[in-house]
């Protein structure tokens, strides 16, 4: 294999042009055994979600895992499967096009939004690869994680630098590294928690569940729990909660290790046996819903809540195409273009440069 990427013709005289990529976990092509165990494959192999010493975990990958839960979870996956696929990827979709408009009335210069997945497709390598096919010499990051913390944020970097790492001619490289306190992602939030309300009534208590992480990543230094801490208090003071009408969880818990507590699971079933009447739950560590937001938590998070002895019981959407989120979205891109986007050179002065280089023996 080449040691570099093929480069696209270098051609002179062009104005510079933007490129802006989402970038969100992932997800299998389908809701079968196969197409999960390919991504479990590369999501589990990576070495910052599993920080296990590698050759005890390939052994328990590949002869106890891959083996047998992709079957469990592709049935997970069919549950919450749409005719347009699958959810995150089509909701990650969609805020793309959506930020193309936003910003293309804000921004006037030439500018390319599209998306990738960190795990699975499109990939990161891919859409790399086609930002520079498409001119983009700048390129801006945007993981799509709230809150950051080494095995999403990072790890998505790692992707882009890996790629960049076979480029010949790299664009200009800037990321986004958190948006968990950003004003117009708490105003989105808290209104689309009151939108639910004013439609549906309130709840005896609010669970905001974030995405968990072995409590170890805190002990070494990862910033994601008090990232999410701070979301949730932010959002508490947007609703006007008081500290007895919400709780923050952790979900999503993965092997035998310990995981920021308290477990998303464990409170739902206690609120259950305090004969709580409702409870809604809110996950504010998801821009768009998935398969943690739509059987975790709206199917398995129900039954465990309503086992336990609760009487009502709802999960709130993410933040999907809310109009609210997208324009928060796009202050987001906007303020970390400073100094990218701006006054453009006229098209005079890009034709000097053409004929310059020519001069100098460049193709035309």
């Amino acid at each position: 294999m080449p040691r570099y990427l093929k480069e696209p013709p270098y051609t002179h005289g062009n104005a510079p042009k933007c490129g802006v990529l989402l970038i969100n976990l992932g997800t299998p092509d389908a809701p079968t055994a196969r197409a999960v165990r390919r991504y479990l494959r590369e999501f589990l192999a990576d070495p910052r979600v599993v920080e296990v010493p590698r050759a005890a975990w390939w052994l328990i990958l590949n002869l106890f895992i891959l083996p047998f839960r992709p079957k469990h979870s592709a049935r997970r996956y069919a549950q919450v499967w749409t005719p347009d696929g699958s959810p995150l990827r089509m909701h990650t979709e969609r805020q793309s096009r959506l930020l193309t408009g936003y910003l293309g009335e804000r921004i006037k210069a030439p500018l390319v939004v599209d998306y990738a997945m960190r795990y699975g497709t499109p990939s990161v390598p891919a859409v790399l690869t086609k930002l520079k096919q498409q001119g983009c010499d700048r390129i801006l990051i945007v993981p799509l994680y709230p809150q950051y913390s080494a095995s999403t944020t990072a790890t998505a970097l790692d992707a882009v630098s890996a790629t960049y790492a076979r480029m010949r001619n790299q664009p200009a490289l800037r990321s986004v590294r958190n948006f968990h306190d950003h004003p117009g992602y708490i105003a989105a939030l808290a209104q689309s928690v009151n939108d639910y309300w004013f439609k549906s009534g309130r709840p005896d208590k609010l669970v905001m569940s974030f995405h968990g992480v072995p409590k170890f990543s805190l002990d070494k230094g990862d910033p994601y729990h008090c990232e999410c801490q701070a979301t949730a208090r932010l959002l508490a003071q947007a609703l006007k909660l008081s500290p007895d009408r919400y709780t923050v969880a952790f979900q999503s818990r993965f092997g035998r290790a310990q995981w920021l507590k308290p477990y998303t699971a464990e409170v739902l079933k206690e609120l259950g046996r305090q004969k709580t009447q409702r409870v809604d739950v809110v996950c504010p560590g998801f821009v768009a819903d998935c398969l943690e937001t739509l059987e975790e938590i709206a199917i398995e998070g129900k039954a465990i809540f309503l086992t336990a002895g609760g009487q009502d019981y709802h999960a709130i959407p993410c933040l999907n195409e809310r109009n609210d989120w997208i324009h928060a979205l796009a202050d987001i891109v906007a303020a970390n273009l400073g100094g990218w986007v701006g006054a453009e050179p006229s098209a005079a002065a890009l034709a000097q440069s053409q004929a310059r280089a020519i001069a100098l023996g460049a193709k035309a």
